[in-house]
């Protein structure tokens, strides 16, 4: 799961994943990284912590890392939370085998579509509630998908 800074949406999606995962008893493995340097070792973002913390996902203990090249090799799928993260990633992709690899999170639920995750950094509260909700209808998918 790859955002801009691994504060917010990555690792709201990479914990939701790994609980959804854990309920259905599959032993896949989910990370979460980001782009920008800034956030490098932080925890998430105070409000995704507690929106997670409302759905019962504790997220406190993740430490915000970037993106490597060695992920294309670490993971069968990367998923991006919006174009300029797909954009990133593909730059950094080395050619089409490991881009087949990758997708935005959402054409999971709506192919094609390139819809994203919205980003709830600048925003209240409610824009975290929002953010999870779409994750938690595409990690649905995701898991029809894949986890069958």
């Amino acid at each position: 799961m790859v955002c801009l800074g691994n504060i917010c949406r990555s690792p709201m999606a990479e914990g939701l994943l790994r609980r959804k995962l854990n309920d259905i008893g599959s032993r896949s493995t989910v990370d979460s990284c980001g782009f920008e340097p800034y956030h490098i070792g932080d925890s998430p973002d105070a409000r995704a912590q507690k929106t997670m913390m409302e759905h019962g996902i504790d997220i406190c203990g993740h430490k915000a890392r970037l993106f490597h090249p060695d992920d294309f090799n670490e993971f069968d799928l990367i998923f991006a939370m919006d174009k300029f993260n797909y954009g990133d990633i593909k730059r950094m992709a080395g050619g089409e085998e490991n881009m087949k690899k990758v997708d935005l999170l959402v054409n999971v639920l709506y192919p094609g579509e390139n819809r994203v995750v919205p980003d709830p950094y600048y925003g209240n509260a409610d824009g975290f509630e929002n953010t999870y909700a779409v994750l938690d209808k595409a990690l649905d998918a995701l898991i029809s998908k894949y986890e069958k």
